[in-house]
């Protein structure tokens, strides 16, 4: 197994860890907290737009560090 398969096995387990993780801490107590189908299932989708908030947040600031690097460092 090569050293860049390895990369992307771990980058995979973080992802799939991270997402059980924000299920478990996130959506599961909110979809507990309603009694309806419909407040369920819009706090899901509310969640959803967290996660995408929180995954654009990722993305920027790790491309901010990969492009200010070299100037840095």
């Amino acid at each position: 197994m090569s050293n860049t398969h390895v990369t992307y096995l771990v980058g995979a387990a973080s992802a799939v860890l991270a997402l059980a993780a924000f299920i478990a801490f996130v959506v599961a107590p909110a979809v507990g907290s309603y009694r309806r189908v419909w407040e369920r299932l819009a706090v899901v989708v509310l969640s959803g737009y967290v996660l995408a908030a929180l995954i654009g947040v990722g993305v920027v600031l790790g491309a901010l560090i990969v492009v200010e690097w070299p100037r840095v460092f």
